[in-house]
């Protein structure tokens, strides 16, 4: 073997060793994932359930207003501390993706005052309705974590659900692909 040869193998063993500690990781997070959102709404086709309620604004929320169109519906916690860190990447989706194409809602769980989700929704700057919810609305959704995603068809049916931390690349990936 001549000395060319070495460090062409070792480059080729380390490249190989990185891809599959990537394809490891990649197995790992789709595992957790899967298992995190094992009792969220089931993607198999069904209407999703109703939506309705009062938003920060005073105004009436009626998810059936915007049949047509697919949607994201945001699941937040105002103390919830991964919901404060993702809540940036969902203002940044919003200024990505036309309200033509994708509406966002989100939706206070778990909250004590108006004034907490108020404040909450102006420290992130929400640019998106901000729906008041409550344990009927997280028992409907099956929301057992902070935060949690829907994304909905254009027939409001469940078309992608999350839980945790998600990137704003992720949340874009997973809207972009819905129809």
């Amino acid at each position: 073997m001549s000395s060319d040869d070495q460090p062409r193998s070792r480059r080729w063993h380390r490249a190989r060793s990185a891809l599959l500690n990537a394809a490891l990781v990649v197995v790992v997070f789709l595992v957790v994932s899967t298992f995190q959102s094992r009792d969220m709404l089931a993607v198999d086709g069904e209407d999703a359930p109703a939506l309705r309620g009062t938003t920060l604004a005073g105004n009436a929320y009626d998810l059936a207003d915007v049949r047509g169109t697919p949607v994201l519906i945001y699941f937040f916690a105002p103390w919830c501390k991964i919901c404060a860190a993702s809540a940036d990447n969902l203002v940044r989706l919003r200024r990505w993706q036309d309200t033509a194409d994708l509406k966002i809602v989100a939706v206070a769980l778990d909250w004590d005052t108006a004034d907490d989700v108020h404040a909450y929704a102006d420290r992130h700057e929400l640019n998106v309705p901000v729906v008041l919810g409550d344990v009927d609305v997280a028992r409907r959704w099956q929301v057992r974590g902070f935060p949690s995603y829907y994304v909905l068809d254009s027939g409001h049916r469940v078309a992608r659900r999350d839980i945790g931390y998600t990137s704003q690349l992720g949340l874009w990936w997973r809207a972009r692909t819905v129809n």
